[in-house]
Parts: C-alpha cells; sequence; structure tokens
C-alpha cells in the first residue's frame, strides 16, 4: 500500500515538492523569450524529444508512445531521451537554448521561466488546429502567454477532499456532493468538531503534512484557500494587497485553528488506515484509496472560505525548443502523442486527469458517472490565473516567470502559519518579498 500511494503521489505532484523551482529565478539574463520561434523545417527527418523518467509504467507508456509513432509512419523519426525526474528541470535550465531538443516536456509552473529565458516556442502553427481545439481549457490556459501556446499536456491535476463515508455517518456529519454545495469553512469546522467527538485521538484530517508545506506541495494544496477568499498570489503583477489583504488573512486564522485536528500522517497511510476521516490531497492518491476503502470512498470539493470552493491545477506539459529547426515534424509528432490512444494509456498508467476533451469522455474513472467526475467537473470550470471569480474553480498557478519567488515566499508564509506564526505578519512579509523581487526583475515581463 505505501509503496503504490508513493508512486501515484509522485505523478500528480510531479516536481511539486521535489525539483528545485527557485533556482530558475537566478538562471539565465532573461528577457529573450517572447520573440522565438521554431523555424518550421521539412516536416521530415530526426527530431529530438526530452522527458523526465517518472515512475515506470509512466516512463514505458510514453516509449510506448515513441515506438508506435516512429512504426506509424516513415518521414519523421523521434528519439526520445529520458532524464531522472530529480535532475530534469535543472538539466533544462543549465543547457543553452541552442542545445535543447526539438521537443520537450517541462513542469507547468517552469514553463514562463523557460519562455522568458528564449528555451521555448509557441506550439501555435505547428500542431494541427484539432490538436489545440482537443485540449481542455484548464490545460490552455496553464501554456497560454499572451494569447500565444507554449505548452499542452496529456494530463492535468486537482485537488479534492477524501471522505471515509462510515465514519462521516457515524458522526452524523452531511457532506456535499460537487462544487456547487461545498462546505463554508464554518461548515467545515462543524464537521471536524463532530468527527473529534467519534475519535479516539481527535485527529480526524490529514492534509499530507508529509509532504511538507515549505515545497511546491504547499503552494498547489493551500493557495485554493488565498483564491477561495477571494485573494490572489498575484494580482496586476503585485502581491501586497491580494496575498495578504484582511480576507486571506481572516482564512488563513481559520486554517491555522484546524490544526488541532491534523493527523501528522508520516507514513502517509492514515486516511488508508482509517485514522482519519477526511484527507486533503489530490487525485493521484486515488488507487491507494480506493483499494481500502471501497464503496466507503466518497470525493468533496474543498472547502468554500467566501469566493467559492478552489481547486489547484497543472502537471507537466509538451512543448517545442526555441531554436527547433523542424518546428513542423515537432508538431507532427505532437499530434500524435496528444491523440487518445496515447493519452488514454499514460493516465492508465498514472491515475491522472485526462487533458484533451475526447479522452476525458472516454475515461472510466474521470467520465460523467466515474468515481472521480468531481475532479473533471472542477477542471471543466477553469479560472486561469487572473480573473478568479466565485463561478470558476481551476485555478492555474501564475503564469510568470517569477514564479519560483512567488511559491517560496507563500509556501515559506504558509509553513509558519502552520507552526503558530501570527498570519497576517507572514502574509504581508511574504507579499513584499515577492514585490521586491518583481521590481527588482522589472516585473518579469516578456518582451
Amino acid at each position: 500500500m505505501i509503496t503504490g500511494n508513493a508512486r501515484h503521489r509522485r505523478t500528480g505532484l510531479t516536481a511539486l515538492a521535489l525539483l528545485p523551482l527557485a533556482a530558475l529565478a537566478a538562471c539565465g539574463g532573461g528577457g529573450g523569450g517572447g520573440d522565438t520561434a521554431a523555424e518550421q523545417g521539412s516536416g521530415k527527418g530526426t527530431i529530438s524529444v526530452w522527458a523526465h523518467q517518472g515512475q515506470a509504467n509512466e516512463t514505458a507508456a510514453l516509449q510506448n508512445a515513441v515506438k508506435s509513432f516512429n512504426s506509424s509512419q516513415s518521414a519523421v523519426k523521434a528519439e526520445l531521451k529520458l532524464i531522472p525526474e530529480n535532475d530534469y528541470t535543472k538539466t533544462i535550465t543549465t543547457t543553452d537554448a541552442s542545445e535543447l531538443p526539438d521537443v520537450l516536456e517541462f513542469d507547468g509552473p517552469t514553463m514562463a521561466n523557460f519562455v522568458y529565458n528564449g528555451k521555448l516556442a509557441p506550439v501555435d502553427g505547428h500542431v494541427s488546429a484539432k490538436t489545440l481545439d482537443n485540449a481542455t481549457d484548464a490545460i490552455k490556459a496553464q501554456g497560454e502567454i499572451d494569447g500565444k501556446h507554449y505548452g499542452l499536456g496529456m494530463f492535468d491535476a486537482g485537488l479534492g477532499m477524501y471522505a471515509n463515508k462510515k465514519l462521516l455517518d457515524a458522526a452524523g456529519v452531511k457532506y456535499p456532493t460537487s462544487a456547487d454545495d461545498a462546505w463554508t469553512a464554518e461548515e467545515f469546522g462543524k464537521a471536524l468538531r463532530a468527527l473529534k467527538g467519534k475519535d479516539s485521538d481527535g485527529k480526524v484530517l490529514d492534509i499530507s503534512e508529509q509532504y511538507g508545506l515549505a515545497t511546491e506541495w504547499g503552494t498547489f494544496g493551500f493557495s485554493p484557500i488565498v483564491w477561495s477568499a477571494g485573494g490572489g498570489l498575484l494580482k496586476d503583477g503585485k502581491a501586497e494587497g491580494a496575498l495578504d489583504s484582511p480576507k486571506v488573512v481572516s482564512a488563513f486564522k481559520t486554517f491555522q485553528s484546524w490544526k488541532t485536528y491534523v493527523d501528522p500522517n508520516t507514513d502517509g497511510n492514515a486516511f488508508a488506515k482509517g485514522k482519519v476521516a477526511l484527507s486533503w490531497v489530490g487525485h493521484w492518491n486515488y488507487p491507494a484509496y480506493s483499494e481500502a476503502l471501497g464503496d466507503d470512498l466518497v470525493v468533496l470539493p474543498l472547502p468554500d472560505f467566501g469566493n467559492g470552493p478552489k481547486t489547484g491545477q497543472g502537471s507537466w506539459a509538451w512543448g517545442i525548443g526555441a531554436d527547433s529547426k523542424n518546428g513542423k515534424a515537432a508538431g507532427v509528432f505532437l499530434d500524435y502523442l496528444l491523440n487518445d490512444t496515447n493519452i488514454g494509456a499514460m493516465t492508465k498508467a498514472n491515475g491522472a486527469v485526462p487533458a484533451t476533451r475526447s479522452a476525458l469522455a472516454k475515461s472510466e474513472l474521470y467520465k460523467k458517472g466515474g468515481p472521480l467526475q468531481l475532479f473533471a467537473d472542477q477542471l471543466a470550470k477553469p479560472c486561469g490565473d487572473s480573473d478568479i471569480s466565485a463561478s470558476c474553480v481551476a485555478v492555474t498557478r501564475p503564469v510568470t516567470a517569477g514564479y519560483p519567488t512567488v511559491t517560496a515566499k507563500f509556501n515559506t508564509a504558509l509553513n509558519s502559519i502552520y507552526g503558530g506564526a501570527d498570519p497576517k505578519e507572514a502574509l504581508q512579509k511574504a507579499a513584499r518579498a515577492i514585490d521586491r523581487d518583481f521590481t527588482d526583475n522589472a516585473g518579469y515581463e516578456i518582451p
């Protein structure tokens, strides 16, 4: 059980808790990426492809897709190079644009930094209109800058609250069935108190504390509180007034008060073993949780702090190297990679949410009536990274080359708040640090 849980966690979090995003901010002069465009080329010949080497099933699915592509036609040959996951982002960061491949994979939040440093070209004009149109709106939001698409994904990610129906029923707790009737933060607090009354140690909630809150998990897992409170990690390029607004401060005081109900979950199995009734985590834990709980497993939205329930989204994506001399061939490969067969095989291997409309509709897990339909429903109401209203649910982490600074300062503040620091002081400190960095770097604007 532990092994399976860890495997699926790594896919969902991808590099969230593992890759040194902060190192990106210090690399490259920046500001040279806005006008990059791959040459169209002949559309024939050999193209180079880089990807991260993740879990074995995921790697096998990718290798099979490349092999199938090469055997399906004779005009283009794709040569795949796999790079260990822990080294992957650093490798792209430290490689000159001229040495990067024709096609490369990247973790979603790193994209804007690679564009800023002239390492990615738009895929528009290289992939087919059919491929672009078939991408879900949420995955397109992650990959778009100023109307140009730099990344398309095979899969997406989402957050929710897994619940043990047997334990909820025993405590007399009624629970929501969709994002439309999500618990308010106050109702969630009442549910925690009711569950505590039926629990031997009073620890009824898992927030995946074992991942570490001062990591990308902290940002991915808990920035939905910021958005649900009506704030933002950034607004119009500034954190002050968005990240540290009174409503956000109040929301994190509430979050801080829930610590008394949280199981540290050091082995990652508190929920699967029935020690807690609720687990605040993403889609990637479904295989282990479903195996452990069976029909007692239910999937709920995160609590609503006033601006509607929110979830993070985004995961690994594919793009074209800025210096590619064969963008047409790269586009042909991406069209093939993003077909239903390959996405179906990949998402079967890693349990993630299919990132195309057609593959999503066929997914046993995420289709209408499927056990994880909630995640698909949330992603079907994307906010993008700026217009975060009460009517949308899935929010893209800020698409900016300064994201490494944003996430580092936010998750540090989150960790200190969880440890007992004053939320107002911690969030104000983070907002000031983010804004100083953006000022020092001319707002990380891409020309």
